[in-house]
């Protein structure tokens, strides 16, 4: 019997976005500047609040890369890094020619280990070497340990780049996700709480540093009247098209992470006899996750289940799940280079499991999804 798919993680449209599109076309803005991008840009700044300023870029690791830049990081220089994260976290360390340095996650919120971050600023400075940045990571929409972090880049001098683009819509003690770091991330992959097709955001404290993320996202043209170039630039802007997508997606983010969250509690109820498979939770109210992942973890199990064979039984059925992240210091890529804790991270992606997430997911769906995973537990 054929099934129609269901998807991890797929993107909803809320309808208004054909609008925006609609005025770029007859209004012949479809270079990469326009209404548009100045409108998403300003969207998300108020929805962020907390007097920031954002460059609305290609990508998410565009806005990595070029944070990275401002943050002064080049060639030879290290770069603290989350391990148990997308590999776009950790690549653009690499494009600059410096040295990512990996850090374990903890059990409660999955990201960054306060302890091991330490650790690894401790070693690194014995060694003579200051690292020039930390990235830090809201893995799955869940926050950082905020407060732990913000106090050991204050301690030992150290920016955050915040990386966000899982976490639009969460935040840690009534603040925004985003707005946390020296500078942070966001991400519209088509994957993500909104997306513009593809895009990213860099946020920042003051408009002077908008300025030159942008100058810097369109190739660094002088201010002349033919093509000068003093700096290394890049092509990063994002498309007046898809900030025209983006902007009809602020109108249904809310919506989107109540429905994110709302697929969540259907997990909890789901799984809330198994003892052996653990939900993954905010650790307490001060934490609030828009779910953009909801992810299960099989612990001591009786019954010999695994995530593995949980992925293979609903593929089956045509229900698309994944493991968790697998940790970067056990990428091939990334083996070689410094790594600080212990290993609770490779736990997490030997027993984890992503499951379908989106807040396009109909009744229909969860009643197969709740049929095919009672029918693999039982």
């Amino acid at each position: 019997m054929e099934f129609s798919k269901i998807w991890l993680s797929s993107p909803h449209m809320g309808g208004t976005e054909q609008n925006y599109i609609a005025e770029a076309f007859q209004t012949n803005w479809v270079a990469p500047l326009g209404p548009n991008v100045t409108g998403f840009e300003s969207d998300l700044e108020q929805y962020l609040g907390a007097d920031k300023f954002v460059a609305a870029l290609s990508s998410g690791t565009a806005a990595i890369h070029l944070g990275l830049i401002l943050l002064g990081v080049k060639a030879g220089d290290e770069v603290i890094c989350q391990s148990m994260t997308f590999s776009a976290s950790a690549n653009p360390i690499l494009y600059l020619g410096a040295t990512p340095v990996f850090v374990d996650s903890e059990i409660d919120t999955w990201n960054m280990c306060p302890n091991a971050l330490e650790e690894a600023i401790k070693d690194r400075l014995a060694k003579g070497i200051k690292p020039k940045a930390i990235v830090a990571v809201h893995l799955y929409g869940m926050p950082f340990q905020v407060e732990a972090l913000q106090a050991l880049s204050e301690k030992y001098e150290i920016p955050i780049l915040e990386d966000s683009a899982e976490a639009l819509g969460s935040s840690f003690k009534n603040q925004k996700c985003g707005t946390f770091g020296t500078l942070s991330v966001l991400s519209f992959n088509g994957n993500k709480i909104i997306t513009t097709s593809g895009g990213g955001a860099l946020v920042v404290p003051h408009k002077e540093l908008k300025e030159k993320a942008v100058f810097l996202a369109t190739q660094a043209r002088d201010n002349a009247p033919h093509y000068q170039h003093s700096e290394i630039g890049y092509n990063y802007r994002l498309s007046n098209i898809c900030a025209g997508i983006g902007r009809g997606q602020m109108e249904v983010l809310d919506s989107h992470v109540k429905q994110r969250r709302a697929m969540h509690e259907f997990y909890v109820c789901l799984f809330e006899k198994q003892d052996y498979v653990k939900v993954f939770n905010e650790p307490n109210s001060d934490f609030y996750s828009n779910h953009w992942l909801s992810c299960i973890v099989f612990e001591s199990n009786p019954k010999q289940h695994s995530s593995t064979q949980l992925r293979e039984f609903l593929d089956r059925f045509s229900i698309e799940s994944r493991p968790l992240w697998k940790p970067m210091h056990l990428q091939p890529i990334f083996e070689k280079y410094p790594y600080f804790g212990g290993n609770v991270s490779q736990k997490l992606f030997e027993n984890g499991l992503c499951l379908p997430s989106g807040s396009n997911l109909t009744d229909e769906d969860r009643v197969r999804i709740k049929e095919k995973i009672n029918d693999f537990l039982f």
